[in-house]
């Protein structure tokens, strides 16, 4: 059974059976049926929602420029406030060049495996990532996996923090529903070098590849399917708690696999061109 159809079948008003034990008995990682959201103040909300919006016009921004904007814009913040708002909607600044900055040791880093593949199948290549998804009165993360070779989105999650072991958990569903990729590709966050991703995705022997520091050519694909999620419904509606965004989602990616016409597809739906690539391979 589908993921989406397993997870809307939670009865949260059953006294009898816990949620802890619905999840189990549906095979769902308990952390992908709550959505409780991130609470902030009304005004951190708004900046935000603006910076979420900005990024998709100036992601080459830093710390002052986004600043002097925000000013302009009669926002009343200082930098500690900007910093700590643009760590929780994740905006990573894109550097034209290699940046020297020293990366934690500690941490496991792979080589860049997509420069010059020729992708010709689908599950050759899966990229992943994490973007902010602003509400009514907090934020949701999601966490979303796609196809490089159709851009059909084969899972997604929703969580109020950014954890491995919701992205893991997401990631094995969907190998559970599609197969084993031959490649993830993700960016160096937290969530991708740690331990917990490292050794799901090494057990299924499945090569490891990440983005450049600061390169916005890396992820492309993963950053178009974001702009589509945001200003196609995110920006359209705005959800009052997690279970109406989790319910928008829902709809909203079934059109996206199975009714939305993609230029790059030849006016084609991913579903179809995911169904073609799966006989190619």
């Amino acid at each position: 059974m589908p993921f989406e159809e397993r997870k809307s079948m939670i009865e949260r008003d059953n006294e009898a059976i816990s949620i802890s034990r619905q999840s189990s008995l549906l095979s769902l990682h308990r952390s992908s049926v709550y959505y409780q959201p991130r609470l902030e103040s009304a005004d951190n909300l708004s900046i935000m929602r603006f910076l979420d919006e900005q990024y998709f016009e100036t992601p080459f921004y830093g710390v002052e420029r986004l600043l002097a904007l925000l000013v302009l814009n009669g926002y009343r913040i200082n930098r500690k406030r900007l910093r700590r708002l643009l760590r929780l909607v994740g905006w990573q600044t894109l550097y034209p060049s290699r940046r020297t900055t020293v990366c934690d040791g500690k941490a496991y880093k792979y080589p860049y495996l997509l420069k010059g593949l020729d992708i010709t199948s689908s599950n050759q290549v899966w990229a992943v990532d994490i973007t902010y998804i602003p509400m009514q009165n907090g934020f949701l993360y999601l966490f979303a996996i796609i196809d490089l070779y159709s851009r059909y989105v084969v899972g997604w999650s929703l969580s109020n923090t950014m954890s491995a072991r919701w992205c893991v958990a997401t990631i094995e569903q969907a190998i559970a529903q599609y197969g084993v990729p031959r490649i993830i590709n993700s960016d160096q966050g937290s969530q991708f070098t740690s331990d917990e991703y490292i050794k799901c995705l090494e057990s299924h022997k499945i090569a490891i590849s990440m983005d450049g520091k600061g390169r916005a050519i890396d992820n492309v694909f993963i950053e178009r399917l974001w702009r589509s999620v945001k200003y196609e419904y995110v920006y359209l509606h705005v959800c009052d708690d997690g279970q109406q965004l989790w319910r928008g989602l829902s709809d909203y990616f079934q059109f996206y696999n199975h009714k939305r016409l993609h230029q790059s597809l030849g006016y084609r739906t991913p579903s179809e061109v995911y169904r073609v690539g799966r006989e190619a391979a």
